[in-house]
């Protein structure tokens, strides 16, 4: 099943995918495929909701349009191939394909993350410091935090992409996995990957696990700082506080689980890589329309100018 290849010259790596048993790939290309037509679908609606709504101005939308793009774009970086290899016995992805699969779905991943934390803050000034909301939360300020987030994104990308250059794979050639994953790559590599995992673990585990405690006392500040505002403020702040908090848990979580071991592989890897690369995306649109009112009505009033 291996493919030859000389040691410094991979051609292609073997995908083992969800499973091998037949019938339950035709489940799974069923559910999948539903799956991501839905997310990319959702998080488009989203996009044009806030793009064509004028009640949806305020900085919190315009980070939540590129959350939303981010999450269509990501769920596309694997899954079509995932649910097409469901079709097939034999699923391979070549050694370009493989470094494009790694550098958009790390650099996605990075500009989610800084993103999410631009979230985070317009959250905290909007809660924790009202009355200089409209002078911190400028437009050009929300303008270049995105332009940030885009910037580091690439560049958080392309560090992996030098890392991935340094390896050297002599065989096998098979991984364990259903996409072109970093971690599942190191243990194919027949070069000394002991420092280089605790380099990956550094720059990518370390950063979600330090972002993701940052973002914690944040909320932690936050909710603190709510006994001060009266009942009906307090329920619209945990409101939206509380959605953003979801998505935050939802990332970074499986986020550190998958990058904090990049030396050592473990069975929980390819759920927790279904989990952060599939379901998330798709949970994040139906997180934010079902606890957000504004949201709702917006997407309601588009909704009937598109049927009528």
């Amino acid at each position: 099943m291996n493919v030859l290849m000389s040691p410094n010259n991979v051609t292609e790596f073997v995908l083992l995918g969800l499973t091998q048993n037949p019938h339950l790939q035709k489940m799974l290309f069923v559910v999948f495929l539903l799956i991501f037509l839905f997310t990319v679908l959702a998080n488009l609606l989203i996009i044009m909701t806030i793009s064509l709504s004028p009640t949806l101005s305020a900085p919190m939308y315009f980070f939540l349009t590129h959350l939303s793009f981010i999450d269509a774009s990501f769920t596309s970086v694997t899954t079509p191939k995932m649910i097409a290899d469901m079709l097939y016995q034999r699923r391979t992805i070549s050694w370009d394909g493989c470094l494009t699969q790694l550098f958009v779905g790390h650099f996605l991943g990075g500009s989610e993350t800084i993103v999410l934390t631009a979230m985070a803050y317009d959250r905290y000034v909007a809660i924790c410091k009202p009355l200089h909301y409209t002078t911190v939360m400028r437009q050009g300020l929300c303008q270049l935090l995105v332009v940030v987030a885009w910037v580091g994104g690439i560049l958080h990308a392309t560090v992996q992409i030098l890392f991935m250059m340094d390896l050297t794979f002599c065989g096998p050639n098979v991984t364990d996995h259903f996409m072109c994953d970093f971690v599942s790559l190191l243990n194919l590599a027949c070069s000394d990957i002991y420092r280089l995992g605790m380099v990956v673990a550094t720059n990518s585990g370390g950063m979600c696990l330090l972002i993701f405690f940052m973002l914690l006392i944040s909320y932690i500040v936050i909710l603190s700082s709510l006994k001060s505002h009266d009942s009906e403020g307090r329920r619209k702040a945990l409101s939206t506080c509380g959605s953003h908090f979801t998505v935050v848990v939802l990332f970074f979580v499986p986020c550190i689980f998958t990058h904090l071991h990049p030396v050592a592989a473990y069975p929980a890897d390819k759920l927790v890589t279904v989990f952060f690369a599939i379901l998330t995306p798709m949970l994040n649109p139906v997180i934010y329309t079902v606890r957000n009112t504004e949201v709702k009505i917006a997407m309601r009033s588009l909704l009937k100018r598109i049927v009528t």
